[in-house]
């Protein structure tokens, strides 16, 4: 699936993160996938409208970053560390 397949849905192929630059749960949220080796497509909503759009979509008119969805359909929105860790060991394989 390409990148732009993955942008503004629910049923992505890989994570998608929508952040900004600025935010400090981004740089977090980064950090933890980066530390993690996982790829994630990252989208900035100061750059894309279009991203801005689907998150204030999602998010009932909120501007909320990071909104993280997932290829499982699920969705998380300014997880904490255990969030996103407890989330990461649900998808592992036992």
């Amino acid at each position: 699936m390409s990148e732009q397949t993955n942008l503004y849905t629910k049923s992505p192929s890989q994570i998608v993160m929508y952040s900004t630059e600025w935010c400090p749960d981004c740089r977090r949220a980064r950090f933890f996938f980066k530390r993690k080796k996982i790829d994630i497509l990252e989208v900035d909503v100061n750059g894309d409208k279009k991203a801005e759009a689907f998150v204030k979509e999602l998010n009932n008119g909120n501007r909320s970053v990071p909104t993280i969805i997932f290829p499982d359909g699920s969705m998380m929105v300014e997880p904490s560390t255990e969030e996103m860790e407890a989330k990461l060991s649900q998808s592992q394989p036992s």
